[in-house]
């Protein structure tokens, strides 16, 4: 293996405060300039936030707003009701100290928080309102402004944005751990995987703890260590610090059992953590899908319905239509649909990007060619895994399998960064391959989708099931005859598309053990470099996946 293979995730420096250059970087100078171009009046800020009641409103019970202070700023979940007395004190503080720049920080992660936790996507321009009043009373050293923007940009899913706030927080603060996850969610979102290994080497080398392994656990799957991926995630999960945050961790847990077909495993795993944070409203749909994969239906729909009355997304909106059409139940289904299509407007005009889910509902249940358009658009945008995937699957449904194949082939393509063992992507390549004629590939990877999860999607699991059937067994050739099928489809990339660094092999070895050094699989320990994460490629066009199988991974 070569020696960059494994990242040590629980060894490591302690953790340094921010840096305090001399004179502010040009990257820098140049995100303050254009922000304090593009602001407007601090007071016409003030005049938006909500309006004191002292005399009615409860204060917050003690150390509530010390606890979730210390959690936002640490980019640890946070309990609602402490959440909720940290946006009230700070709005106070803020009324009477608008230059406290600090504080408008605390109060923008904050808005951020609360918009993730809630159903209330009004709370990002809330969010970045305040986090650029910060940097306007606040321009030198602010880097807890730039890691909130850079945070806020991830959960819009604007990647390239979060890329460039936190490259310009790491270039003014590069011994701040904080912002090291917030750059490998960026560089996952923009397909970029060396960039987000190496910006996990400099995060393994800063710190330590349940929040540097579930990074390291994504990273992980990413590159097909799934055993890997799994222990570290387990180990987060039994160190976690509060409810809210083991709810996270038993959430993304659960999530890399249901990738892995373990419906059961699964369940368990987001039953916990509902169970430390009732308000999980992704736990509740990670129930849904488990108990759909079990043959308990209408617990399943429950499940759903309680996600969605908590946080109505238009995942779970797709999700719960799915397997209402599953079930035979088409006018529920459709009242979904249009739910989700409802909720993509919605939360568009917060500045929120969902043409990855749209793209994906509309290959599947609406126009494919609509599909096709919007997802060219995503992968221009941020030319990640699932939406090569998913622009593969919506020209394979528009009819141009001839292009759809460079995109679903990036899947396996290690040159490329395929690593990501999903059953979804093996069966949009199969069923591409098997319109293409390429029977033998076209075989394998349908089997591959049923055997890393027989229950991925409720629609597609009987489809690719008699497709197989179809297909019938492998007939019996030679060594010449299988060289030639492999011929037949060759490995290519999306034309114009980005290149990242090969993934090597998943390894056998031994899984870490929490609150220990040791490396996952038996990898070389590598010295993390000092300069901050390499920039990723500037892509231009190429794929995401269909039907309700959870895409693997995003964030």
């Amino acid at each position: 293996m070569e020696n960059e293979e494994r990242q040590p995730v629980l060894t490591g420096l302690q953790p340094h405060g921010p840096a305090a250059p001399r004179r502010r970087p040009r990257t820098v100078r140049r995100v303050l300039i254009g922000v304090t171009a593009g602001g407007g009046v601090l007071a016409g800020v003030l005049v938006l936030l909500p309006v004191l009641r002292p005399a009615t409103a409860p204060r917050p019970a003690p150390g509530s707003v010390a606890r979730a202070m210390t959690a936002v700023g640490a980019g640890v979940p946070v309990a609602l009701p402490d959440l909720k007395a940290l946006i009230g004190d700070r709005e106070a503080h803020v009324r009477t100290h608008p230059r406290d720049g600090q504080s408008w920080a605390v109060l923008g992660s904050a808005y951020l928080e609360q918009a993730r936790r809630t159903a209330l996507p009004a709370y990002y321009p809330k969010a970045e309102q305040a986090l650029r009043t910060s940097l306007r009373v606040r321009t030198q050293g602010n880097v807890e402004a730039l890691d909130g923007l850079a945070a806020l940009a991830n959960a819009r899913g604007d990647f390239r944005e979060a890329k460039k706030w936190g490259e310009a927080a790491v270039e003014l603060a590069p011994k701040r751990w904080t912002t090291y996850p917030l750059l490998i969610d960026a560089y996952r979102g923009l397909g970029d995987f060396k960039a987000g290994r190496k910006a996990l080497d400099k995060l393994t080398a800063l710190h330590t703890g349940p929040t540097v392994q579930a990074q390291a656990s994504r990273v992980y799957w990413d590159r097909g260590w799934r055993e890997d991926a799994v222990a570290v995630i387990t180990d987060a999960a039994a160190g976690a610090g509060t409810p809210a945050e083991q709810a996270v961790l038993m959430e993304q847990a659960g999530e890399l059992a249901w990738e892995r077909g373990e419906p059961d495993e699964s369940l368990r795993y987001y039953r916990a953590a509902v169970r430390a944070d009732p308000d999980d409203h992704g736990a509740l749909a990670g129930q849904g899908r488990a108990l759909a994969a079990l043959g308990r239906s209408s617990e399943a729909v429950r499940a759903y319905r309680a996600a969605i009355a908590k946080r109505p997304t238009p995942r779970y909106a797709l999700e719960l239509g799915e397997l209402y059409e599953k079930l035979g139940m088409d006018a529920d289904a459709r009242t979904q649909y249009d739910l989700l299509r409802q909720r993509v407007r919605q939360e568009s005009a917060e500045g929120v990007d969902d043409e990855l889910v749209l793209g994906i509902f509309e290959a599947d249940h609406g126009d494919p060619l609509e599909a096709v358009w919007r997802l060219r658009e995503a992968w221009e945008r941020h030319p990640s895994m699932p939406v090569a995937d998913a622009l593969g699957w919506a020209l394979h449904r528009a009819g141009e399998d001839e292009e759809a194949i460079k995109f679903a082939n990036r899947i396996t393509d290690k040159e490329h960064g395929g690593g990501v063992r999903s059953a979804l992507y093996m069966y949009h390549l199969g069923q591409i391959e098997l319109s293409l004629d390429r029977t033998g590939s076209a075989r394998r990877h349908l089997s591959e989708a049923l055997l890393l999860n027989p229950h991925f999607s409720p629609l597609l699991v009987p489809q690719a099931r008699q497709a197989l059937a179809d297909l019938g067994e492998p007939p019996a050739v030679g060594p010449e005859e299988l060289e030639a099928e492999e011929e037949e489809a060759p490995a290519e990339g999306a034309a114009g598309a980005p290149a990242p660094a090969p993934a090597p092999a998943p390894g056998t070895g031994a899984a870490p053990t929490a609150g220990t050094g040791s490396t996952p699989s038996g990898g070389a320990t590598p010295t993390p470099a000092a300069s901050s994460p390499a920039a990723p490629a500037q892509p231009s066009a190429g794929p995401t996946a269909g039907s309700t199988a959870r895409h693997p991974a995003t964030h």
